[in-house]
């Protein structure tokens, strides 16, 4: 889906004051039905992980933390059946997530006074039946399984479904009978830095000569686009020259700028792709080029 930058922005506006739970999340489904839950999603969370990153600080502070889980063990205590550090997440605008680790991690530091390991703390967030106290365990289990940002289920999904499309890029290029190599053969290889797929023989794209694939299971906005292109595109660009970035949530379309500099975008998988049989391969050797980007 390509949102003008216009589009992008009213989204945007409406995700400020949600929090990042399912119930929120259809909330901005209802308020903008013709766009894809996964788009929606996938802004939000960059939203969100935007303003996580502007305020987590405040809520690691040992004050804090201290006033948040005596908080949490009143409450708790006082209403043993109800989602008490969810609501606590919610009311004090942190991820449920983030919140269920800090607060875990209180309670294990009480328990013997020492900091848990990152092993066992993230064993318990994975596994919530290993936390020493049911009550706990019940309030870890309803955060992790409400957040949409962030947390080891949000890890597995994300992770799923880059795996998932990655795959579907694959059978696209199949079914297209392209030659290519992924990412796997490229690093058995040698290569260190590698987009996700390189043609063999490249393709025109729209007029635009392509090299390679990059598949983004995520909305393009300005920020990750621009983190991209800087530690991942120009320097595909320079080793194996002109591209193509898929993402597949959709992206800002002022953002396809870089066309005749050599960075194609698409929000899916080519319809015109023309196969350039009488081109040369010489971008599988990226050690003999020595291409700067202007």
């Amino acid at each position: 889906m390509r949102l003008s930058r216009a589009e992008y922005k009213e989204i945007v506006r409406c995700t400020e004051q949600l929090r990042p739970t399912r119930q929120y999340m259809k909330m901005l489904k209802d308020k903008f039905p013709n766009h894809s839950q996964s788009t929606l999603l996938s802004i939000f969370s960059l939203e969100y992980q935007k303003r996580t990153k502007r305020t987590i600080s405040r809520h690691h502070a040992p004050d804090v933390i201290e006033s948040h889980y005596q908080r949490y063990l009143s409450e708790a205590r006082a209403h043993p059946t109800a989602p008490v550090l969810l609501e606590l997440a919610n009311e004090v605008d942190l991820s449920p997530a983030l919140m269920a680790r800090i607060i875990l991690e209180r309670f294990l530091q009480g328990l013997d006074g020492e900091m848990p390991s990152k092993t066992v703390l993230n064993g318990m967030l994975k596994e919530p039946s290993l936390i020493p106290d049911q009550i706990l365990a019940k309030n870890i289990y309803q955060c992790t399984i409400n957040d949409c940002c962030y947390g080891p289920l949000v890890d597995c999904i994300k992770h799923a479904i880059g795996q998932e499309h990655e795959v579907l890029l694959r059978d696209k290029l199949n079914e297209r009978n392209l030659s290519f190599l992924d990412e796997n053969q490229l690093r058995a290889m040698g290569y260190d830095k590698t987009p996700d797929i390189i043609l063999e023989v490249p393709v025109a794209v729209e007029g635009h000569i392509v090299h390679w694939i990059e598949s983004k299971a995520s909305f393009g906005d300005d920020h990750s686009h621009r983190t991209y292109l800087n530690e991942q595109f120009w320097s595909y660009w320079n080793r194996f020259g002109p591209g193509l970035v898929i993402y597949w949530y959709g992206f800002i379309g002022e953002l396809d700028c870089q066309r005749d500099r050599g960075i194609l975008l698409k929000d899916c998988f080519p319809t015109d792709i023309v196969t350039l049989c009488n081109a040369t391969q010489q971008h599988r050797l990226p050690e003999s080029q020595n291409r700067e980007k202007e």
